[in-house]
C-alpha cells in the first residue's frame, strides 16, 4: 500500500504514488529538493527508503508494499467550504479491484479525520488547532469488502498539524510593580518583564518577540530582546514625582509588519533618598512662658520640615547657644519630628525677664554621595519671654533647726518662720498652720499672724529628743498659694534624772567565803546625757556607814565591787542581807537615787560554786534534796494505783457470766461437739433462750451484760405475753457481744430460733409442756411420714400400757 500521486506524471512498474505536500518546510526539504525527488520517479527511480518490484532480502521474496512517508501535514485553522485533503492511500492490490476497502483507525479517526473506502482519500473534516493538539497517530488497513479479512498487516502513520501565526503574545504576570531609587545614574536596570506566545517556537518567526516602549518615555528605555526596563533620564527626583506608568508591548514575527502583540502596564515608583536638608519653615520662634512652668515642662515647639520621608527624614534638634542656654532644652518627638522645648532649671520674673536661643535641627541619616550638594542641617533663633505669675510664698529657709532645753516653760517662742516676698506687683498677706500629721501630740502651737512657733507643752528630752514638724504658709488673697517648710526642733538635756543601777543584781554569797572576797560588781546608769559623760559616786547610806558586814570599793570606772567583811555568814542564823547603797551624779545641780542590793546566803562547794541558797536542805537526809523526796513517793504512789487496778480487774474476771436463778430447776444445754474450748463455753447458754413465748412470763437477762433497751416486736411479728420478741433479744445481744471489748472471750454463740406458736405439732421437748401425757394423741404422727412412723409407733406403745 502506497500513497497515490496525481495523473500525468507517469509510472514504473507497480510503484506508482505521489504525496500532495504543498508546505515543504514541515519536512525541512526545500522545493528543489522535492523536485528532484519527483524527476527521479518519472525517470523509472525509486524514492529514498522505498523496495523495487521483485525484490529479495536475503531467502524470503514478499509482495513490494510501503509508504512513500510516514507524515502528512494539514494546515490548523483552515476554514474552507469543503473538507481538506489531508493525503490519499493507495495498495499495490488496488489494481481495479472493487472488492478492496480502506480503514482508518487511531486518534481522531472517524470524527476528525475520514478516509474514501475505495479511493483512500484522508480528509479533515473539522477545523484543527495546533495549540489544542499538534498531531495524531493513525493507522491505515486494506481488507476485503465482502469477507472484512485484511488483506494486508495494519500500517501506522502521522499526521502534523502545522502551525500558523494565530497566537498574539501575553504577559501572564501582568501588570507589574517595580521601585526604583530616585536620583538613579542611567542605565540602572528597574525591573524585567515576560511574555509567552503559544505559536510553534520552531517554526518560523511565529513566536519570536520583540519589546518596545509605548508610554514611560524618555524616563524609561527597555531591551529589545531581554525586556528589562532601565532608567533613561538623569535626576529622576521623587519629591517632583513619585509614580510612574510605563506600557510595554510584545510584537511577534521578529516585529515585522503583519506579527501580533500585546501590551501590560509597569508601575514605577521611585523610593526616598536622603537628598534633602532639613528646614526651619522661620528662622525666628517667639514663646512666652509663665515662671511657675515646672521643671521638665513643654515651653514651645519648633519644626525643620524635610522633604524626604521615613528615616530619611528624621531630624535631631540641640541648643547651639544663647543666654543662659543650661536653662533650656530641646528633645525631638519622634511622631511629629518636632523640637520640644522644655524648662531645665525654675524660671524667676525677678531676676531674668527673656532668653534667647540658637536651635539646629541636623538629619540623623546622612548620604555620604549627596555630601556636595552641602550641609544637611539648619538653624533658627528661638526668644523666650518671661511671663510673671502668683507663685505661693517661699520660705527664707527650705528648713529650720531649732534647739530648746527640756525645762523651757510652756508659751515660750522658740522659733519664728516667714516666708519671702515673691511677686513685685503686690505685697501678699500670709497665714501660717502647723500641719498636725507631723504633730500628733500638739506639742507646738503657731501663731496665725506672723509665725512664731510656742511650747504647747513641757518637753522631755528623756521621752522624745527630736521633734519635726511641717509649718504651712497660705496667702491670704489665694488660698490655693501655699508653700511648706519643715521645722526640726532639737531638745537639749538638762540634769532632771538621777542615777540608778544598771540592772536588778541577783547576788550570792558563800558560807564558806572568805574575807574581802567580791561578792559583786556595781554599776549604774543615768537617763540624762551630759555633754562631758557621767561621773558616779557610790556611797552607803549614812546610818549603815559603818556596816559590819559588808563594805564598797571604787573600780574609778563608775562601777564598785561589793566585799564580804567575814566569813561567819551562815543561813540558819540569816538567810537574806540588804545593803542600800547611794549613788549620785556630777550635774548641776547633782541628783542622787539610793539602791538596795539584796544579798543571799548560800551553800556552795570547795571551787565556790552555788549549790543550794534553801534553809529547808538542812532538816533533808543527807544526798537526798526536796525534789528528790517528791519524786520518789510519786513513784510509789503510781505503784500503788497499778496494784489496785490489778487486783480489781481479777476479781472482775472470776465473777459468773450468768446470774441463775434458784428457783429454775431446769438444765442447760451443752455441746460437747462445739470446737471452743474452756469452762467460759459452758456458761455461754442459758434455757431461757429456749422458752415459749406464749408460757414463760418474762426472761432471765444475762449476768455481764445489763439489758437496757426496751425490746419490741419486729413489723409482722408477734411477741410474746411478756412483750419480749425472743429473736429481736437475741440478734441485739449478738451486736453488743460483737462491739464490746470487755465482753468475755465466747468461741462460739449459740442462738436458738424459736419456731412459732402456729405449729401443728406443737412442742416436741419433753423438758416442759403445758398439757399432761393423757391428753396427747400421737396417733397423726404415723401420717407425717416414714421419718416419724417409729416416733409414733412408740408413743402409742406408751398409751396402751397405761392403766386405765
Amino acid at each position: 500500500m502506497a500513497l497515490r500521486r496525481p495523473n500525468g506524471m507517469g509510472h514504473r512498474g507497480v510503484w506508482t504514488s505521489l504525496l500532495l505536500v504543498w508546505i515543504t518546510c514541515a519536512t525541512h526539504t526545500s522545493m528543489s529538493a522535492l523536485a528532484n525527488q519527483l524527476r527521479g520517479l518519472d525517470q523509472g527511480g525509486t524514492a529514498p527508503g522505498m523496495r523495487q518490484p521483485g525484490e529479495v532480502r536475503g531467502t524470503l521474496t514478499r509482495a513490494k508494499r510501503g509508504w512513500v512517508w510516514n507524515q502528512m501535514f494539514v494546515l490548523e485553522e483552515f476554514s474552507g467550504p469543503d473538507p481538506i485533503l489531508v493525503g490519499r492511500l493507495h495498495t499495490d492490490l488496488d489494481v481495479g479491484n472493487k472488492n478492496l476497502k480502506y480503514v482508518l483507525a487511531g486518534e481522531g479517526a472517524g470524527t476528525i479525520f475520514a478516509i474514501n473506502e475505495r479511493t483512500g482519500d484522508i480528509h479533515a473534516m473539522k477545523r484543527l488547532d495546533r495549540e489544542e493538539k499538534a498531531e495524531y497517530t493513525l493507522t491505515a488497513q486494506v481488507i476485503n469488502r465482502d469477507t472484512n479479512e485484511p488483506l494486508e498487516p495494519p500500517s501506522e502513520f502521522i499526521i502534523k498539524v502545522q502551525d500558523i501565526n494565530d497566537n498574539a503574545p501575553e504577559f501572564t504576570n501582568g501588570p507589574y510593580h517595580a521601585t526604583v531609587p530616585e536620583m538613579s545614574q542611567v542605565g540602572t536596570p528597574v525591573t524585567k518583564v515576560t511574555a509567552t506566545d503559544a505559536d510553534d517556537p520552531v517554526y518560523g518567526n511565529s513566536a519570536k518577540l520583540v519589546y518596545s516602549i509605548l508610554e514611560g518615555q524618555p524616563y524609561f528605555s527597555i531591551d529589545p530582546n531581554t525586556a528589562v526596563i532601565k532608567i533613561a533620564l538623569q535626576g529622576m527626583d521623587r519629591e517632583m514625582r513619585e509614580e510612574y506608568l510605563v506600557v510595554i508591548q510584545a510584537k511577534d514575527m521578529g516585529g515585522h509588519m503583519g506579527g501580533l502583540s500585546g501590551t501590560t502596564t509597569v508601575t514605577i515608583t521611585l523610593t526616598d533618598v536622603n537628598d534633602n536638608p532639613p528646614k526651619f519653615s522661620k528662622s525666628l520662634y517667639e514663646f512666652t512662658i509663665p515662671e511657675d512652668l515646672g521643671i521638665g515642662q513643654v515651653g514651645g515647639k519648633v519644626k525643620a520640615n524635610d522633604r524626604d520621608m521615613g528615616e530619611n527624614a528624621k531630624s535631631t534638634y540641640n541648643v547651639i547657644g544663647g543666654d543662659d542656654k543650661d536653662v533650656f532644652e530641646i528633645t525631638t518627638d519622634s511622631q511629629t519630628q518636632e523640637g520640644i522645648l522644655r524648662l531645665k532649671k525654675p524660671l524667676d520674673f525677678e531676676n531674668k525677664k527673656s532668653y534667647t536661643l540658637r536651635v539646629e535641627a541636623t538629619n540623623v541619616n546622612f548620604d555620604p554621595q549627596f555630601s556636595g550638594s552641602g550641609p544637611f542641617k539648619d538653624t533658627a533663633t528661638v526668644k523666650v519671654a518671661v511671663e510673671d505669675s502668683d507663685e505661693p510664698p517661699v520660705f527664707t529657709q527650705p528648713s529650720y533647726l531649732v534647739e530648746v532645753h527640756e525645762n523651757t516653760g510652756v508659751n515660750a517662742v522658740i522659733e519664728q518662720v516667714a516666708p519671702s516676698v515673691h511677686d513685685t506687683d503686690v505685697y501678699c498677706a500670709h497665714l501660717y498652720f502647723i500641719d498636725r500629721h507631723t504633730d500628733l501630740e500638739r506639742q507646738f502651737n503657731i501663731n496665725v499672724d506672723d509665725g512664731k512657733i510656742t511650747l504647747a507643752k513641757p518637753l522631755d528630752r528623756e521621752m522624745d529628743m527630736w521633734h519635726n514638724i511641717t509649718v504651712t504658709a497660705m496667702e491670704v488673697r489665694n488660698h490655693s498659694q501655699i508653700s511648706r517648710a519643715i521645722v526640726a526642733i532639737k531638745v537639749l538635756d538638762i540634769n532632771d534624772n538621777a542615777p540608778e543601777f544598771a540592772m536588778e543584781y541577783e547576788t550570792f554569797l558563800c558560807e564558806n567565803g572568805k574575807p574581802g572576797q567580791v561578792i559583786q560588781t556595781v554599776s549604774a546608769v543615768d537617763k540624762d546625757d551630759p555633754k562631758n559623760g557621767h561621773f558616779f559616786i557610790y556611797s552607803l547610806v549614812p546610818e549603815m556607814s559603818n556596816n559590819p558586814n559588808f563594805t564598797i570599793k571604787d573600780n574609778k570606772d563608775n562601777s564598785i565591787n561589793v566585799l564580804a567583811k567575814h566569813d561567819t555568814f551562815r543561813r540558819q542564823k540569816q538567810e537574806m542581807y540588804y545593803l542600800p547603797i547611794v549613788v549620785s551624779d556630777n550635774g548641776s545641780p547633782p541628783m542622787s537615787s539610793t539602791n538596795t542590793l539584796t544579798i543571799r546566803v548560800c551553800g556552795c562547794s570547795k571551787e565556790g560554786i552555788v549549790q543550794s541558797c534553801n534553809v529547808e536542805a538542812y532538816v533533808l537526809p543527807i544526798g537526798l534534796s526536796m525534789g528528790a523526796l517528791i519524786a520518789i513517793l510519786a513513784c510509789i504512789i503510781l505503784l500503788l494505783v497499778i496494784v489496785v487496778l490489778f487486783v480489781t480487774l481479777r476479781r472482775h474476771k472470776n465473777e459468773p457470766l450468768i446470774i441463775k436463778d434458784d428457783e429454775d430447776v431446769r438444765e442447760n444445754i451443752i455441746r460437747y461437739d462445739d470446737e471452743g474450748g474452756g469452762e467460759e463455753d459452758t456458761e455461754a447458754f442459758d434455757i431461757a433462750t429456749l422458752q415459749n413465748p406464749d408460757g414463760i412470763n418474762g426472761f432471765l437477762p444475762r449476768k455481764d451484760i445489763k439489758p437496757d433497751l426496751q425490746f419490741m416486736p419486729r413489723q409482722g411479728q408477734h411477741s410474746g405475753p411478756n412483750g419480749v420478741d425472743v429473736d429481736e433479744f437475741i440478734n441485739v445481744r449478738l451486736h453488743e457481744a460483737d462491739n464490746d471489748p470487755t465482753a468475755p472471750p465466747y468461741d462460739s454463740i449459740q442462738i436458738y430460733g424459736y419456731e412459732g406458736r402456729g405449729s401443728v405439732a406443737s412442742s416436741l421437748s419433753s423438758l416442759e409442756t403445758a398439757s399432761s401425757d393423757s391428753d396427747q394423741n400421737f396417733d397423726y404422727l404415723r401420717e407425717w411420714g416414714p421419718h416419724f412412723r417409729r416416733l409414733g409407733e412408740l408413743y402409742s406403745v406408751g398409751e396402751s400400757d397405761r392403766e386405765p
